[in-house]
């Protein structure tokens, strides 16, 4: 497939229309009419929610979903539930026509890309709250997150109605917490998670690294590097008071600022624990510079 221009897929865009075979959908309606399609087809559909800003990493998840189903619908939509006030929704890196061009090279069949009004119209008024893995971590920092989160999703869900659904686990409790809100409403989604893609020196892919300047980009690796040693050190059986200081102490000094949090959760319910008996977590998130970057590493026990 030969991956459109920008100029090319701006045409498209205007148009409400396809950039190279990528099916641009504006509304529900549409939306359901081409599922329903596929569906009268025989055919399976797979659901790719982003923000946009798209890298390899959201790529990596359309690919996924090209091996799960026959084919991938991305949104695009910068939610502005999940943002408090005074959080960057205003300045998130937002590129739709560049996003259509990977997304088509990507073999996406289907770009949704709804309108704020769209989603929330006039009046809109309902809410889901969400307990259990949301609690502590991500959700103490930013407690507006997982219940914006948990409504576009279930939004989406309900929309589209894929088969499946791909995200990364690099949101790894965001992860955990459409796991729970779909199985705890009986959604008929599946949700298929994704291992964290990096670069070369291990810095996890995200849009937010756009906000890192040269300096903040050759520090930040450092982040998954300490990562990476304490869950070693915690799997051959080292004391977790011990392993957590050294990892805030090791970003610290690589000039990192306010550290939000660096803590072991189970893997599967992130229940706060102590010891590795069965598969856990180790998350983290810190300040660099303008950017909060979030970071974890699976620790499996000895």
């Amino acid at each position: 497939m030969t991956t459109p221009t920008v100029a090319q897929t701006d045409s498209a865009l205007a148009a409400g229309g396809a950039a190279d075979h990528l099916t641009v959908l504006r509304d529900v309606a549409d939306l359901r009419a081409q599922v329903a399609a596929w569906r009268g087809a025989g055919q399976t559909v797979a659901l790719v929610p982003t923000m946009g800003a798209l890298h390899d990493g959201h790529l990596a998840l359309v690919r996924r979903g090209r091996e799960l189903a026959d084919h991938v619908i991305a949104s695009v939509f910068v939610n502005p539930t999940q943002f408090a006030p005074h959080e960057d929704f205003d300045r998130y890196p937002r590129d739709e026509a560049g996003d259509a061009a990977k997304l088509a090279s990507a073999g996406c069949a289907a770009l949704y890309a709804p309108t704020v009004r769209g989603m929330y119209p006039d009046g809109f008024a309902t809410a889901i709250s969400v307990g259990g893995p949301s609690e502590g971590l991500c959700g103490t920092f930013r407690p507006q997150m997982f219940g914006g989160v948990a409504i576009v999703v279930t939004k989406l869900f309900l929309q589209a109605l894929p088969d499946v659904a791909v995200f990364g686990e690099k949101d790894y409790q965001q992860l955990m917490v459409i796991r729970r809100f779909t199985r705890d409403l009986d959604i008929p989604v599946r949700v298929e998670g994704l291992p964290t893609v990096r670069e070369a020196d291990g810095l996890a892919l995200s849009s937010r690294n756009a906000y890192l300047s040269a300096d903040e980009r050759a520090r930040a690796p450092e982040l998954n590097r300490a990562l990476t040693a304490a869950a070693a050190a915690l799997a051959a059986g080292a004391e977790l008071d011990g392993v957590l200081t050294a990892v805030r102490g090791r970003i610290a000094e690589a000039g990192f600022g306010a550290i939000d949090y660096v803590e072991l959760r189970d893997g599967e319910t992130l229940a706060p624990i102590t010891r590795v008996e069965r598969p856990a977590r180790l998350l983290a998130a810190a300040w660099l510079g303008k950017a909060r970057l979030i970071d974890n590493v699976p620790v499996r026990p000895a």
